[in-house]
């Protein structure tokens, strides 16, 4: 709870920071003051200089590489150069480091002297700007390199001198950053809120272009969280607001059009996924053209445009045009060899999938899967721990740990110590008086006590004799089941076989249908044994489980299926989880459930029909649903698919053979995962099977 403005813990702790603040400054000067007599907390006339070229490099000419060069070069030229000279000379390192050469080991030395240097500020308010700018940056490093702990910790260090310091600026930087963790966790609402309250703060920035284009991206970003949160309706009006505030600003910053521009691209491109959600397709299009055209310049944010050009591929496999899906992917192709981008190379490889798998040329299609699946297993790999992150649990840690290092200050740990000291003491006098007393009672209660415990003894042994004949009962049931399987086995196994060979050698046409009904007959009772026997052993089996990437296990699923669907000219529809998602379960368990769903819905729906497989966040767990408008289940022998050997078994479509033993399976498996399975149908009119699984089962 905070201390109200005129309590005395506040009132001391404001006397305390005062006089820190006033050591600091005078540490500060007399730094300054040995160390260059001329600098105040700004830059040199030398490096400004410097400054606005390297920027012009980095900006309207968009040639890092060359903006790095030259300062190098000049700024050893500088004979003594101010510490926000020397701070930005390894910021400007950092940058291009971590964002154009993608080398966050690197940016991490750059930031960690950036914090050296932010030492040697000369004036309080200097020394506040630059340490928090050194703390985002190592944090920004850190988190490139998938250490989110002390990412999380840097950006809160950078956070409480914003707070400390009542600046709004440092505030935005901090807010910023935690409106794009909650995007890459897929909170997307929580995102929105953060990007909006940075975008108020922002306006505490210098009013120079890095405060406009910060703000522009902003609210593009919010809009983009309010997109995927399926927020339709704030996301265009966040878009367009964006679009309108870029234009707004044309004229003030002409000299940096391209990077106007590249802003605008960007908006298209979120616009234009948009309208493809909302099945506006024509507009979709005219907007990711749009943007493609404007970021696949050269010197323009090249991998943006390779992000809207999958937007467009998925716009064409959606409206039906093959050929220009196909030439998409393949000029998408030569630009991956040249810019490396992971997402891209993911996606692309599922079009590739795709695309083929619509040309029944499975063989390429399965290879292309193949790859979509390893690189988006390593992808769930790499943000699996920065998805299992409370954000929001990380800074009331940090905050509670902030808290702590205030009272060890002020000499308060040591008073909570003795309160604890005296309480415990206070408890351990109360104990020992509740020992004695009970101490009494006890010998009382013993005789009492004994006699139950007698009692106990004899209902614990009827009771062990009892379950000793009952697990007996089901061990000598299993033994006989498994006794008579094998038994069976053989001479059917032998029957099939001799059949098969027997084919061949029929006489006439009414010898063979025989025949091959003798040995149709055998394959059926061997499937059947092998059913009951797993029934059997799924019911007495413990499974090992592991955390298991649900959209992925789903997705192989149903791709493999769809060669089995195909063969009745059935197309499955899969709708996946916005945001990749982990649940504890046994992997293979779980992958023949969802199989046999998936298969009964084939089994059981007409040629040329549509199967759909549906996965949605459901209360600590998912549900997953498939859906069919096959023959359906008639109200009387719905409460029966799900018992063993039940009446409710009939023939598929196509004649297939149903035993009336997978479902119960099912049960039994989503059952030990503590989940739950049940179904809707209306006969005649399809049916919908429901699993949901909790994301830990107990």
């Amino acid at each position: 709870m905070l201390s109200t403005p005129d309590s005395p813990v506040s009132l001391n702790k404001l006397l305390v920071n005062h006089l820190i603040w006033l050591a600091l400054a005078f540490l500060l000067v007399f730094n300054s003051c040995q160390n260059s007599i001329n600098d105040t907390g700004g830059y040199s006339r030398q490096f400004k200089t410097l400054f606005d070229t390297v920027n012009l490099y980095n900006g309207e000419r968009s040639q890092p590489h060359k903006g790095i060069q030259y300062l190098d070069s000049a700024y050893h030229t500088i004979k003594n150069p101010f510490v926000s000279d020397r701070f930005r000379f390894y910021a400007f390192h950092f940058l291009y480091n971590l964002k154009g050469l993608h080398d966050p080991k690197k940016a991490v030395l750059y930031a960690d002297t950036m914090r050296a240097v932010a030492t040697e500020s000369v004036t309080p308010d200097q020394h506040i700007k630059l340490t928090a700018e050194a703390d985002f940056a190592t944090g920004d490093a850190y988190s490139a390199l998938v250490r989110y702990d002390q990412a999380y910790r840097y950006f809160y260090k950078g956070y409480s001198i914003g707070k400390n310091a009542i600046d709004d600026a440092i505030l935005a930087e901090y807010t910023y950053r935690m409106g794009m963790i909650m995007f890459k966790q897929g909170h997307f609402r929580e995102a929105a809120n953060y990007f909006k309250i940075s975008h108020r703060q922002s306006y505490a920035y210098t009013d120079d272009f890095r405060a406009f284009y910060q703000r522009q991206e902003l609210l593009d970003n919010i809009g983009e969280s309010y997109k995927n949160s399926g927020d339709i309706d704030s996301s265009s009006f966040y878009l367009n607001k964006a679009l309108v505030y870029i234009n707004e600003n044309s004229s003030r910053f002409a000299e940096r059009a391209n990077l106007l521009e590249v802003a605008r691209g960007v908006v298209y491109g979120n616009q234009g996924d948009l309208a493809l959600l909302t099945h506006n397709y024509n507009q979709a299009h005219e907007l990711l053209k749009k943007s493609i055209a404007i970021n696949l310049k050269q010197g323009y944010d090249n991998r943006d445009a390779e992000l809207t050009e999958i937007k467009l591929a998925r716009l064409y496999l959606i409206t039906n045009k093959p050929n220009d899906l196909f030439e998409l992917l393949k000029r998408l192709r030569a630009q991956l060899d040249t810019i490396k981008n992971d997402d891209a190379e993911t996606n692309w490889n599922g079009l590739m999938s795709t695309y083929y798998l619509q040309k029944k040329d499975y063989q390429n299609s399965l290879l292309y899967l193949k790859n979509y699946s390893s690189l988006k297993d390593s992808a769930t790999k790499r943000t699996s721990s920065l998805k299992r992150t409370d954000i929001n649990q990380q800074q009331a840690n940090f905050d509670k740990e902030n808290q702590i290092e205030d009272l060890k200050s002020h000499n308060k740990l040591q008073l909570i110590y003795i309160y604890l000291a005296v309480l415990f003491s206070v408890m351990a006098v109360i104990i020992i008086f509740l020992v004695f007393r009970n101490l009494k009672r006890s010998k009382r209660d013993i005789v009492a006590i004994k006699t139950l415990n007698d009692q106990i003894k004899l209902q614990k042994t009827e009771l062990e004799n009892t379950l000793e004949e009952v697990n007996r009962g089901s061990r000598e049931k299993d033994r006989i089941l498994r006794a008579v399987a094998h038994d069976l086995r053989n001479p059917l196994g032998g029957i099939a076989s001799l059949s098969a060979s027997m084919v061949d050698d029929a006489r006439d046409e009414e010898q063979t249908d025989l025949i091959n009904l003798i040995k149709e007959t055998s394959y059926n009772s061997l499937e059947l044994i092998n059913e009951i026997l797993e029934a059997a052993n799924t019911a007495n089996m413990t499974f090992n489980k592991e955390w298991v990437e649900i959209n992925s296990l789903i997705n192989k699923s149903v791709d493999l299926l769809r060669f089995k669907a195909a063969e009745k000219d059935q197309d499955i529809m899969l709708s996946l989880l916005d945001t990749p998602t982990e649940i504890l379960i046994n992997r293979e368990k779980i992958w023949r459930v969802i199989s046999n769903l998936i298969s009964n819905a084939i089994k059981f729906s007409p040629k040329g029909a549509v199967i759909y497989v549906i996965v949605n966040q459901k209360h600590q767990g998912v549900e997953i649903c498939v859906k069919d408008y096959g023959i359906g289940i008639p109200d009387k022998l719905q409460q029966q698919v799900f018992n063993m050997f039940t009446e409710a078994k009939r023939p598929g479509t196509d004649g297939e053979k149903s035993f009336g033993l997978g479902l119960s399976i099912c049960r039994q498996i989503v059952e030990k995962h503590s989940g739950r399975i049940w179904l809707k149908s209306e006969s005649n009119n399809g049916s919908s099977f429901y699993v949901y699984l909790p994301a830990q089962a107990s």
